[in-house]
């Protein structure tokens, strides 16, 4: 042991640990299953197939301690700052009933005025609906789209086209299936000078005219946390709702972002969705390090990027309603926690976030799965998956499916010894899997929560902010300077380069 480790180093303890195969681990640990397995709000997860073991548990337990992780969270819930950069609080938790007093009556408020104007939609308030075209991009656009597609399936009332990218193409395609006659637009900004949403909005209200809409703007629905940024912009008050400032567009489908999903849903499967995730909340805020799911997936996420230097994180989703799943997770834990420097603006000493990024299963079987079992790097799998079919097909698809996924955690694991290298896979690569019982608003609500608390579980233990996307808003600018004459001179020659070769 070394002499940090021996004077109560957590991060030392750590990083000197003797690390063992999971073959191995399994041997040394009779209640290894036990030890590394939860159940949550009908989700079952499983690290017991990565190098996670009851004393690495006890080391990172004492690191989030030496971190004031009990602080760190309690400030979360209780609506104190918590972005410094930003000087504000993240109030996600209290959109689900879980935050400060103050901050849930807010959300509880603004949730009834959404619901109101839910239930004028359904009551024929803007005349015939029959689609609503959601723009937005980030969080604004993911979350929703993920609610949509992973619960709305086998619904027949209200379709929903996502706009997200400034691509014509892409405002193309979500027009082309929408009649004007009988379609809302629902514009997500949290500031509502978002460039690439208002430029979408534009375009979609020109739509809108030039199909013989008189009154483009009656047909908008405007969703910020400045409601006199969309007023200025000229969306009527009675159709703006408002969500609060501490709501990070990553964090804001459980609020008035999530709107569309709420009217394609319908109202139940909205509030399903939020007690879901106010189970994980509960979990997350209560539960022990050694019992609480997001703390311990934290831990070994934080063991491969420390200790084994693992620069990636694979997650495959078993089930094709969660295939958009990877995309918003990216976003989730790259944005937030893709940072160089600490909380305190001090340089980050330490690597921060790996790149997050996966696929469907079984289709990346056919894919990356080659590199995953014989490639030179290790990469920490994890594979979400759900019991209960839902499809009207034959049950052998399903059973296919889920016997798919555990055998490649299986193999991951076990790895194929043979005399030819070119077959022989080396195994004790790691693996979790995530089971819900059934793919319902409850569980995915639950699901999501345990990555948002998974990723602020990360940050604490790291020392960064999770909250705040400085990075994000460079290229934006940039891109905005790089359209005026006067600024393309201050670019460098392979820019400007391009500039003259695309005519701009």
């Amino acid at each position: 042991m070394s002499e940090r480790a021996k004077r109560g180093d957590p991060w030392a303890a750590i990083e000197t640990h003797e690390v063992k195969s999971l073959a191995a681990l399994f041997v040394a640990e009779p209640d290894r299953l036990s030890a590394l397995s939860l159940d949550v709000a009908g989700v079952h997860f499983d690290w017991s197939k990565t190098h996670l073991d009851g004393e690495l548990v006890g080391h990172f337990a004492a690191l989030a301690e030496a971190r004031d992780f009990a602080g760190a969270r309690e400030a979360l819930f209780s609506g104190a700052m918590v972005n410094a950069s930003e000087g504000r609080a993240a109030t996600h938790v209290a959109e689900r009933g879980q935050g400060a007093p103050k901050d849930v009556a807010r959300a509880a408020a603004q949730h009834q005025r959404m619901r109101s104007l839910v239930d004028a939609i359904e009551g024929g308030a803007f005349g015939e609906v029959h689609s609503l075209l959601h723009i937005g991009i980030g969080g604004s656009a993911l979350g929703p789209e993920l609610l949509l597609d992973a619960l709305g399936r086998n619904l027949g009332g209200y379709g929903v086209s996502v706009l997200s990218n400034i691509d014509g193409q892409a405002l193309d395609d979500a027009v082309d299936p929408l009649d004007p006659e009988t379609a809302l637009i629902v514009a997500v900004s949290k500031t509502f000078t978002t460039s690439e949403t208002l430029l979408n909005l534009n375009s979609a209200l020109r739509w809108m005219s030039e199909s013989g809409i008189a009154d483009p703007f009656g047909r908008v629905i405007a969703i910020t946390a400045d409601p006199g940024a969309a007023l200025a912009f000229g969306v009527d008050e009675t159709r703006i709702l408002p969500f609060d400032e501490g709501v990070g567009g990553r964090y804001s489908l459980w609020s008035a972002a999530g709107f569309s999903a709420a009217v394609a849903l319908g109202w139940q499967a909205f509030e399903e969705l939020l007690e879901g995730a106010a189970a994980m909340d509960r979990h997350f805020r209560l539960a022990e390090p050694a019992a609480n799911a997001p703390m311990i997936a934290a831990f070994a996420d934080i063991l491969y990027r420390q200790g084994f230097g693992a620069q990636s994180r694979a997650v495959f989703a078993y089930d094709e309603r969660l295939r958009l799943l990877m995309p918003y997770l990216q976003q989730l834990e790259m944005e937030s926690n893709g940072k160089s420097v600490a909380a305190d603006g001090k340089p980050l000493n330490r690597p921060s976030a790996p790149v997050t990024w996966g696929g469907v299963g079984t289709d990346a079987q056919h894919a990356v799965f080659q590199l995953l079992h014989q490639g030179t790097d290790t990469i920490p799998v994890e594979f979400v998956a759900v019991v209960e079919q839902e499809d009207g097909q034959d049950p052998a698809h399903h059973r296919a499916l889920l016997l798919n996924a555990f055998a490649q955690g299986a193999a991951l694991m076990a790895g194929d010894a043979s005399d030819d290298p070119y077959r022989a896979c080396p195994g004790n690569r790691p693996s979790a899997t995530i089971l819900l019982d059934r793919l319902d608003p409850r569980t995915l609500g639950a699901l999501i929560a345990f990555y948002e608390h998974r990723t602020f579980a990360n940050a604490v233990l790291l020392g960064t902010n999770p909250f705040d996307q400085f990075g994000v808003e460079l290229g934006k600018r940039l891109a905005r300077e790089l359209g005026e004459p006067q600024m393309i001179e201050t670019f460098d020659p392979s820019t400007r380069s391009l500039v003259e070769r695309a005519r701009l």
